[in-house]
């Protein structure tokens, strides 16, 4: 808990309020065709309502109200200037997910949990792949990246670091064999990468795992 005083939050919140006005007046006598003053005012909202929850200790509330902004704030800006691209679809996932991982508290350290946050995730980016732009699969990176959740969860859990070694490298060797496929293949270059991961496993089995079992 901070040494803040609530005057000091009151000082905080009356000063973001006043200078939200002051660059609404100034956008507006300056150059009123074009709205800048909405790019502070996201700060200028979200920081003393995070500062106040923060401080109450509602984290819970604040992930719902911080994400929420950030998506209305997020689609404003989408509308407003490439209103044919739907570019905030593509942030939907992680922002859900921010006050969903904080409401299920120690839940999220289930392998179950993160199974299903995983594969939801990577089926909402492949639905996006296929409908908005499916001449090439990019679905794949951020599925590359949560497929680390329930693998990392796994095998910390149970402590079993050359398996993960090993799972990890067949991961990542999977992944790169696939980006080399879909991207360049005429040119194989993912042989490269491949090599240098195979030291992963190779080192752990030789200095961690081969020496535990000795020591047995």
């Amino acid at each position: 808990m901070t040494g803040m005083k609530k005057n000091d939050v009151g000082f905080i919140v009356t000063g973001s309020i006043m200078t939200l006005l002051f660059l609404i007046v100034i956008n507006f006598i300056s150059s009123s065709d074009h709205l800048w003053f909405i790019y502070p005012a996201f700060v200028l909202i979200l920081f003393p309502i995070g500062l106040t929850c923060i401080l109450r200790q509602r984290y819970k509330l604040f992930s719902i109200i911080g994400s929420t902004w950030i998506m209305v704030f997020l689609i404003i800006i989408n509308v407003w200037h490439t209103p044919a691209i739907p570019w905030v679809l593509y942030t939907v996932a992680p922002l859900v997910m921010w006050p969903v991982l904080v409401w299920l508290d120690e839940k999220v350290k289930l392998v179950s949990v993160a199974m299903f946050g995983s594969i939801t995730v990577t089926l909402y980016y492949l639905i996006l792949n296929v409908v908005l732009s499916p001449y090439y699969p990019w679905f794949i990176y951020p599925a590359f990246l949560i497929i680390w959740w329930p693998l990392l969860l796994y095998h910390f859990k149970r402590r079993s670091y050359f398996s993960l070694s090993i799972h990890g490298s067949i991961v990542i060797s999977v992944f790169f064999i696939i980006v080399n496929i879909v991207s360049t293949p005429t040119n194989i270059w993912a042989i490269f990468p491949i090599f240098c991961i195979l030291w992963w496993p190779l080192s752990m089995y030789y200095f961690v795992y081969k020496k535990q079992k000795e020591a047995k």
